[in-house]
């Protein structure tokens, strides 16, 4: 996937963002605040709770609790990869404010904590990259005690604006087979990144056992004028380092020449046009 793309501390800071402009990476920033925000608002915080942030990464949402509440509760840093632990470390090493944090490398399929150990539990875009995701909800379930809250952000990547929706069949060579391609890659039950909506996580929700699990739906849009570079890097970017780019995807239905003429009637048609991208996005809040 390139040399960019080693791990998942490169894919946050740089790859996940390859294809923006500064002004949509700016954008992209101020939104990632308000749902850090919204997250950490439903998960109802209060001085002396334990809270883990499950898939830390780059540490969003645990940072976002420590700038908020200080040392008056306890902030567990979680992740599976090493990489990002590491990170955060050094993060918080140059981070004056006082902090009571722990680190914990462990995979949120199997989370290396007691039963009923932690007050509070949030996760944001993590859901999204893991295939079996009722095994991780009931992992969060289980570490949380009677009364816990669990509260969470995820992509609906399913619901994303699609290539073939962006142009027309008088622009695309074969367009109605590249949407064929493209809705099957996109309904994949086996692809963590499309296997999922709002309807099947509040169904995970029940099934772990939670008490009043709620999914607030919410439509994100951006619009911003297309380039050739900016679509190159569309089928080019890695939406994490262990998935396939794009055009990786399109390679399964046909062969490279086909996808590289595709990619650049793409190109032409959206080339410096206004266009406007939508998802569909959920904030989940759960009690035990």
């Amino acid at each position: 996937m390139g040399d960019i793309c080693k791990n998942w501390t490169q894919w946050l800071s740089k790859t996940r963002f390859s294809h923006m402009s500064e002004v949509q990476i700016q954008q992209t920033f101020n939104w990632l605040f308000a749902l850090r925000d919204i997250v950490i608002s439903k998960a109802q915080i209060k001085a002396g709770d334990k809270i883990i942030d499950i898939g830390c990464g780059n540490g969003l949402l645990a940072f976002g609790v420590i700038e908020k509440f200080s040392d008056s509760v306890e902030i567990i840093f979680s992740d599976k990869f090493q990489d990002c632990l590491d990170e955060c470390k050094k993060l918080l090493g140059e981070c004056e404010v006082k902090n009571n944090a722990t680190f914990l490398q462990s995979d949120c399929l199997d989370i290396k904590l007691a039963d009923c150990s932690v007050d509070k539990a949030m996760t944001r875009s993590v859901l999204v990259h893991i295939v079996d995701k009722q095994k991780a909800i009931n992992e969060i379930f289980r570490i949380l005690k009677k009364g816990g809250i669990y509260s969470a952000f995820e992509p609906i990547i399913k619901s994303n604006t699609r290539y073939h929706e962006l142009t027309d069949p008088s622009q695309i060579t074969d367009w109605q087979a590249f949407k064929e391609a493209e809705d099957d890659f996109m309904s994949d039950i086996n692809d963590p990144l499309t296997n999922f909506d709002a309807q099947s996580i509040a169904q995970n929700l029940d099934i772990a056992g939670f008490s009043d699990g709620d999914i607030d739906v919410q439509d994100t849009t951006s619009s911003y004028i297309a380039t050739k570079s900016s679509i190159a890097k569309w089928f080019d970017s890695a939406p994490s380092p262990d998935r396939p780019t794009s055009k990786e995807r399109f390679l399964k239905y046909f062969d490279e020449k086909k996808v590289d003429n595709y990619i650049q009637e793409v190109q032409n048609a959206l080339h410096n046009k206004m266009i406007t991208v939508t998802s569909k996005t959920i904030f989940i809040r759960a009690t035990k």
